[in-house]
């Protein structure tokens, strides 16, 4: 666990290092808020919801934004006959750079990056002797994207992307889709 947070501390590092001068060009370029289709290996899908910053350093090479994001989801399940509870959630705290591909009134991309999950389940089925069982896992994994962003007006955007996480026994694929303010 030591180590996700040392990776992420050294990320978040590197762009709080590319933060620009006086007077240069602001290190926020805009804020993402989104929905997401989630579909968590073993489960059938469902919905979260995510914010995430966009970071332009205008040190870095042009085209390249930092994304940190954080993002939720939760899943409830009830079989009535058999008493049967069920909730799993994840919380995730990322960072991901993506490479943006300038068009006109669309701009596709693709990134890469980072994240720690915080995964959590609880189970309650009193007929089967678990009196609310729950198990809590924190897990590091890799994340890919590509999407595209769609011109809607001068300071807003909507956006749809493809995100894989690739978490060890937790492999999650995401539609994810929202606004983009630029500021």
């Amino acid at each position: 666990m030591r180590r996700h947070w040392l990776a992420f501390a050294a990320l978040v590092a590197a762009v709080t290092a590319t933060a620009p001068a006086a007077g240069a060009q602001q290190l926020l370029s805009g804020v993402d808020v989104m929905s997401s289709t989630v579909m968590q290996e073993g489960q059938s899908s469902f919905s979260g919801i995510g914010l995430r910053a966009r970071l332009h350093p205008d040190r870095l090479i042009p085209g390249v934004e930092i994304l940190p994001s954080l993002e939720y989801w939760r899943n409830s399940s009830t079989v009535p006959p058999y008493d049967i509870h069920t909730t799993r959630k994840d919380a995730t705290l990322a960072v991901d750079a993506r490479y943006n591909f300038k068009l006109n009134a669309w701009n596709p991309y693709v990134g890469a990056g980072y994240g720690i999950h915080f995964l959590s389940s609880r189970v309650d089925a009193p007929s089967f002797g678990l009196s609310d069982a729950t198990d809590s896992v924190i897990k590091g994994g890799l994340a890919a994207m590509v999407g595209t962003t769609f011109v809607m007006t001068k300071r807003l955007d909507n956006f749809l992307e493809l995100k894989y996480h690739h978490i060890p026994g937790y492999r999650q694929l995401k539609i994810n889709w929202g606004l983009a303010v630029k500021l």
